[in-house]
């Protein structure tokens, strides 16, 4: 469930078009470029021209590869004939190709764009959502990864279990969409239009009456019997995601109708506050308004995480709407923050952190998952009330800034209702035209109002003849892997193991198929140095900044 980020703070000059603002429109087709971007341009399209014809399977892409395509990677080991959902994977380089077609004009990057949408119309699940990965060769290959290498991860609980449903989670679903609206409207092809809506179904129809949403959908569990998949989620700001994809079918399209589930999903955020004296809220909760655990290392607690992020989508809410029901128990929330923060001795155990990641229910005490044993097998994970020994792959203490929370509270409630509202999409009838790039930084609810721009910070002639001078000769930027993966072998012992080699590391035994860094693998695992190869993430991050570089100023 973990979300990652790409692409941020390596923008241009340039000033990305407002939502319905009227700015002139991306580099037109056929244009020449100016003569002092030749050489970057033509850097780029070698890079695109690479990984769209030789690292594509099929139009899609998983995280990382070896330079021999042998080996590959999304949040676990991919076989070559599968496609990632969840970001940095394919609709993440959809997004990256169609922004540069917007900066440059050139028809080949929207080919590529269109061959990425393709691939996740394939990949569409029929309820229409996405899983996090998809087996071009077929249902039964997958079934066979997920019964060898997902079955193995220990640490990857959401990858032992084949639902053969869609998700939420990690926000796949939700870029995902998002690519195929923007294919939708850029030249109104109706190769798209059907995907889209049923994408739109997705989110409408697995919709609860109270206003959020299950992780996973249709809905089923493990073994015919229920399980937390089904439990209105707040863990990796679902709720957000589709609101904020709402907001954008509704200016995007047209689409009013919209307007009532943004409604009722902002309001389930309210809903599920709990009452004081603990006023936060947890990752998920049972459709009788209960936080509620989920995988055996998230516990059932209030998370300080997920009430800091809500704290900031309510306060989203009121500036979209001047309604003052979304900030009511802001202050509340808040102080709670505050009573809740680590103390003082433990800031050695957790440096540079404020508060721990789980409280307890009715004391306010935070716990901390621990794990034992070695594998999937003979492990098992806990949680207590000691600090010590801590699980590393899931953060057990969170950095938040409480403060700045609080100012931008006093900041929105000394705004008029009029100047509060300005622009708010929710007052806009469209259709408008959306932001014209998504790769170079994530689009906030706040990119959306009228006559805002999502300005940027400065690239320079330096820093993009570098990353140009960068690309090898085969046309992909050599990047060390971050996370590299025990082959499968079988299953591992179920004989007990009561050493604590594996507590805070990231990847048990040898049996064991979660990822990990090779510069922080267990003391039982021999040195090893990260591998070199292809990285998705490091592709649309260089592409971001060279995209920044040549597009047009507006």
């Amino acid at each position: 469930m973990k979300r990652r980020t790409f692409a941020m703070s390596i923008l241009s000059p340039l000033v990305l078009a407002a939502c319905g603002s009227g700015e002139p429109g991306p580099a037109e087709p056929g244009v020449a470029p100016p003569e002092e971007h030749a050489e970057i341009l033509s850097a780029m399209k070698r890079a695109a021209t690479f990984m769209s014809e030789e690292v594509a399977y099929e139009g899609g892409y998983v995280w990382s590869y070896l330079p021999d395509l042998s080996r590959s990677w999304g949040e676990m080991e991919a076989k070559r004939t599968m496609l990632w959902v969840q970001p940095p994977g394919t609709p993440s380089m959809g997004h990256l190709y169609l922004d540069a077609f917007h900066a440059t004009g050139d028809e080949l990057y929207y080919k590529a764009a269109e061959q990425v949408a393709l691939a996740l119309i394939r990949a569409q699940h029929p309820s229409g959502g996405w899983n996090y990965i998809y087996d071009f060769a077929g249902e039964e290959s997958l079934k066979d990864w997920y019964d060898t290498i997902g079955k193995n991860g220990w640490r990857l609980e959401e990858f032992q279990h084949y639902y053969g449903n869609a998700t939420f989670d990690d926000a796949g679903t939700a870029v995902a969409s998002q690519l195929l609206l923007r294919m939708y409207v850029e030249r109104k092809d109706e190769r798209f239009r059907e995907p889209l809506y049923k994408a739109i179904g997705f989110v409408t129809e697995s919709q609860y009456p109270e206003g959020g949403w299950p992780q996973r959908f249709p809905l089923m569990g493990k073994d015919d019997k229920p399980d937390y998949t089904s439990y209105i989620t707040f863990n990796d700001d679902v709720a957000g995601e589709n609101i904020k994809f709402l907001i954008m079918c509704h200016l995007a399209l047209g689409e009013p109708r919209l307007l009532e589930n943004i409604e009722r999903a902002m309001g389930s955020f309210v809903a599920l506050q709990q009452p004081a004296p603990q006023p936060g809220w947890g990752l998920q909760f049972t459709l009788d308004g209960k936080p509620a655990g989920a995988r055996t290392y998230e516990p059932e607690a209030l998370t300080t995480h997920t009430t800091a992020n809500n704290i900031q989508q309510l306060l989203n809410f009121y500036n979209l709407t001047g309604d003052e029901r979304y900030i009511a128990r802001v202050p509340e929330a808040l102080d709670w923050l505050d009573k809740v923060k680590l103390p003082p001795e433990l800031s050695e155990t957790f440096p540079d952190r404020t508060h721990p990641t789980y409280i307890e229910i009715g004391t306010d005490d935070a716990l901390y998952v621990h794990r034992r044993g070695s594998n999937v097998i003979n492990g098992e994970y806990y949680f207590d009330k000691d600090p010590a020994k801590p699980i590393g792959h899931y953060g057990q203490a969170r950095k938040l800034d409480v403060p700045a929370m609080r100012a931008r509270y006093e900041e929105l409630t000394a705004m008029s209702p009029d100047e509060l509202t300005a622009g708010s999409p929710l007052q806009i009838t469209g259709p408008v035209e959306l932001p014209r790039y998504f790769s170079l930084r994530e689009v906030k609810l706040d990119d959306l109002f009228a006559g805002r721009a999502m300005t940027t910070t400065p690239v320079t002639e330096e820093e993009a003849q570098r990353l140009a001078g960068e690309l090898n000769a085969e046309g992909y930027w050599p990047t060390k892997l971050t996370y590299v993966t025990n082959p499968y072998t079988g299953a591992g012992t179920d004989e007990p193991y009561l050493e604590d080699t594996y507590a805070t590391t990231h990847v048990g035994d040898r049996n064991d198929t979660s990822p990990y860094e090779p510069s922080k693998a267990p003391a039982t695992y021999p040195p090893e140095e990260a591998p070199t190869g292809i990285s998705v993430e490091g592709f649309i991050k260089n592409m971001g900044v060279l995209i920044a570089y040549v597009a047009p100023v507006q």
